[in-house]
């Protein structure tokens, strides 16, 4: 989106993710219609945890989830989640949200909660990496290659709010896609900074950025772009191990690789790690690349 206001998006993903409580262990989340066919599957994560972080003592934080997604969300309809109360231990605490659309499961969340505590640690090095600097954003990559762009994308890449800001190491040409390894670095961070938010919401929004390109990786050795109308993508599932408190006021970079597609599916992970050192989280997710090379390209 040229000249948005960036305080202003990222404000509305805050008040996207501050969702309803309607009774005990039920909540409501609004929803967005950008022009996709469905709700942006972050989002469905980010509510989720938000809904299952309320239910659970602010001393304790996620340290995992594992996410299925059931069905594509609707924009045109809120989403009630359920939460579940499994288990509150003398450390541990279990949850699990059910994601509801006119009735009808959409998706479903286990979370554990940990208290804080201290133990052995090691960690994997920072990766080598240029910094964030010089590399141009999601935005400007867009703006690039607009007057190729057919419809509807160039509508829904050109309009689109941008509350988180991507930048890729090595950009890929969405219409000239050549055929690389499965790897991937990209930098994020918030598109404005943020002051006072919680923990559980610094995981929350980082859960909804941590869906943005995972699956991208697989289709890298195919040469495979999403504008492709022989692709039938989606995310299947979704797993976060979080080891710090992500801050997206600063640079986190994703360093990402695909070890294995079969049948219909590939499997994309990353580590994430702190600007300034440290490894915050890893993510991992299974996504539907099913592939039809005799389906017309035509339009």
């Amino acid at each position: 989106m040229t000249g948005q206001d960036d305080g202003a998006v990222v404000a509305r993903l805050l008040a996207l993710l501050d969702i309803e409580e309607l009774d005990t262990d039920l909540y409501r989340g609004a929803t967005r219609d950008e022009g996709w066919k469905r709700v942006y599957g972050g989002q469905v994560v980010a509510q989720a945890l938000v809904a299952a972080s309320r239910t659970v003592t602010e001393e304790r934080l996620c340290h995992s989830l594992h996410a299925y997604f059931i069905r594509p969300g609707d924009p045109a309809h809120p989403i009630v989640y359920k939460v579940e109360r499994d288990r509150d231990g003398g450390s541990f605490t279990t949850r699990r949200v059910v994601a509801l659309q006119q009735g009808r499961p959409i998706f479903n969340m286990a979370a554990s909660f940990q208290t804080e505590e201290t133990g052995l640690t090691h960690e994997a090095p920072f990766p080598a990496a240029p910094g964030p600097e010089g590399l141009a954003n999601e935005g400007e990559l867009t703006l690039k290659h607009a007057e190729r762009t057919p419809e509807p994308w160039r509508t829904m890449w050109l309009s689109r709010e941008r509350p988180i800001e991507f930048r890729p190491v090595a950009p890929t040409d969405p219409f000239a896609p050549v055929a690389t390894a499965a790897l991937s670095q990209h930098w994020c961070r918030l598109a404005a900074p943020v002051e006072g938010v919680s923990p559980a919401m610094a995981r929350a929004l980082f859960a909804y950025a941590s869906d943005m390109t995972m699956l991208d990786i697989c289709l890298q050795p195919h040469a495979v772009s999403w504008t492709d109308p022989r692709l039938q993508g989606a995310s299947l599932d979704h797993a976060i191990w979080f080891y710090a408190t992500p801050n997206l006021n600063d640079w986190l970079l994703f360093d990402g690789d695909s070890p294995v597609a079969g049948g219909g599916r590939g499997l994309n992970r990353a580590l994430v790690h702190a600007r300034g050192g440290g490894l915050v989280a890893a993510v991992m997710q299974e996504g539907l690349i099913r592939y039809r090379p005799s389906r017309s390209t035509a339009g």
